[in-house]
């Protein structure tokens, strides 16, 4: 697979709707996580994302301005013993709980599907970071519907073990704009990752488009001390 420069891939999407990347630093030093929400409508755009314990949620950055917090209020972020789950929806507490239940991310995920918008349909995109001896292995899930028919709900999960430096994993929601929004297709596409928490985080949000992102998180955690560093970027302020 070829190795996608991820600056291009959102400079040249003007709506990839909600995105995760997991990777492995270039120095080979940190676990990379980020995540980041886009708006078209008001209501989507008024959202800002917020520390919540080791996690985060997202929030209304103008209570009055709220319509509707069905499938934009949600905990994006959560820290399970040495698991760190990061979600696109509120099936970060369905994995949070049924995980801590000993299930398994997979088996957490059978009991959702897609959102149910009509008629984007919106699929559902989740990962999870597990740590230990020093090291990662991580899982993406996608639940989506079958090309827009909700009749029928696809699951797919890719699991990366030992994480290669300088690589990581990027899957979204949508393939562009449109209406109905077109839902990703394929594996999560293959990224580098470079640069320290600061550059990276700046060269995501620099790429996203201007008029529709909205929100980012980005963290590293130091594979050998397990030292969490977090940068958020909010548009609204």
């Amino acid at each position: 697979m070829k190795k996608l420069d991820i600056a291009q891939e959102l400079s040249s999407n003007a709506y990839p709707g909600r995105g995760i990347v997991i990777g492995k630093s270039d120095c080979g030093k940190y676990a990379v996580t980020a995540y980041f929400i886009m708006g078209r409508s008001v209501n989507s755009r008024n959202r800002v994302f917020v520390e919540d314990g080791d996690g985060i949620r997202t929030q209304a950055f103008d209570p009055s301005k709220l319509e509707d917090p069905h499938l934009i209020i949600y905990a994006p972020v959560r820290v399970l013993g040495n698991k760190l789950i990061v979600t696109n929806g509120d099936q970060t507490d369905t994995i949070y709980e049924l995980m801590d239940r000993q299930q398994t991310f997979e088996q957490s995920l059978r009991t959702r599907e897609f959102e149910d918008d009509a008629p984007n349909y919106t699929p559902r995109i989740s990962g999870i970071l597990h740590f230990e001896d020093g090291g990662f292995n991580y899982a993406m899930s996608i639940l989506k519907s079958a090309n827009g028919n909700p009749d029928s709900c696809q699951r797919y999960t890719f699991s990366f073990t030992n994480p290669i430096a300088g690589e990581g994993r990027f899957i979204h929601t949508y393939m562009g704009d449109g209406n109905p929004l077109p839902s990703f297709e394929g594996e999560p596409k293959l990224v580098g990752i470079s640069g320290n928490i600061d550059d990276f985080t700046d060269m995501l949000w620099t790429n996203l488009n201007e008029d529709n992102k909205v929100s980012l998180f980005v963290r590293y955690v130091d594979l050998e001390t397990g030292a969490v560093e977090t940068r958020i970027i909010n548009k609204n302020k």
